[in-house]
């Protein structure tokens, strides 16, 4: 996991269960607070924090637990995002707003990693991040994903220390014992991933769309666990009925069409109360 430059774990969008204060509360800091500067009064977070629906005295509980996390720095009145978080929030952005699905000629990669008994730790961080990439398992110690990750993964294993003991390899044309889409069925969960769709388009359902700025957070924050948990994999492979091109539709559709005024409510609230430039570090 990414860590600042002072050893403290940086909270990642996997750490943060949707709908929950922290998670509102992390997807604001990510999408609104880098237009203002990387900079916002106390103030103005809180009160924020309230067009969500978060309490006050919660409000300033999650945020200090944000801070606890590498997330934010306290400045004079307010707070400003850690530099450390940067290359999470931009690889946020890049999953969260740039969706990627497979097409049939792409090709696979697969890593092979043997961590050894006595770093556990490593063995378990790195069976939940690739799980977190959107990796599929074909056998224990072996994962597949589809090739536009391969920068990715290459950057996570070298991010948790991981890189010595995996292996990658590109490949075009897998070859299970039996059809590939009956194989997919098994590398990946598409049970649990249907229900994560399913959730999110239920979420959907329930925005009240005459208040955009709530409407947008809860719209980010419902769907930024799916772009990293589901690959994208190719049509041919998945069930007739797979909702995922409904969800990444119904994403693109509202963002497009709240988020211009959900930003336009973020500046109109921070403008009534600037918070001093931090300090340079």
């Amino acid at each position: 996991m990414t860590t600042s430059a002072v050893g403290v774990a940086v909270l990642d969008d996997i750490d943060a269960r949707p709908g929950s204060t922290t998670s509102l509360l992390r997807t604001l800091i990510g999408v609104h607070l880098r237009p203002l500067g990387g900079v916002i009064s106390s103030a103005a977070l809180v009160r924020l924090a309230g067009d969500l629906g978060i309490p006050p005295a919660r409000a300033r509980t999650a945020i200090t637990r944000l801070k606890q996390r590498g997330l934010l720095l306290s400045t004079s009145g307010g707070y400003a995002i850690d530099p450390a978080a940067l290359p999470m929030l931009r690889r946020g952005d890049r999953r969260i707003f740039d969706v990627r699905t497979m097409s049939e000629d792409d090709g696979w990669m697969l890593v092979s990693a043997t961590v050894p008994e006595s770093r556990r730790d490593l063995r378990h961080q790195l069976r939940r991040r690739l799980l977190y990439l959107g990796a599929g398992s074909v056998a224990p110690s072996l994962w597949i994903l589809p090739g536009h990750l391969f920068d990715e993964a290459h950057e996570l294993l070298h991010e948790i220390g991981a890189r010595e003991y995996a292996t990658l390899f590109l490949a075009t044309d897998p070859q299970p014992s039996r059809p590939l889409p009956e194989a997919v069925a098994d590398w990946w969960d598409l049970v649990a991933l249907r229900a994560e769709h399913d959730r999110f388009l239920a979420s959907v359902d329930a925005l009240d769309l005459t208040r955009p700025f709530a409407a947008h957070l809860g719209l980010i924050d419902s769907w930024r666990v799916l772009p990293y948990i589901d690959p994208g994999l190719p049509t041919a492979l998945l069930p007739a009925d797979w909702p995922g091109a409904r969800s990444v539709e119904t994403f693109q559709r509202l963002h497009a069409e709240l988020a211009a005024r959900a930003a336009d409510h973020v500046r109109a609230v921070a403008a009534d109360d600037r918070p001093a430039t931090p300090p340079a570090r």
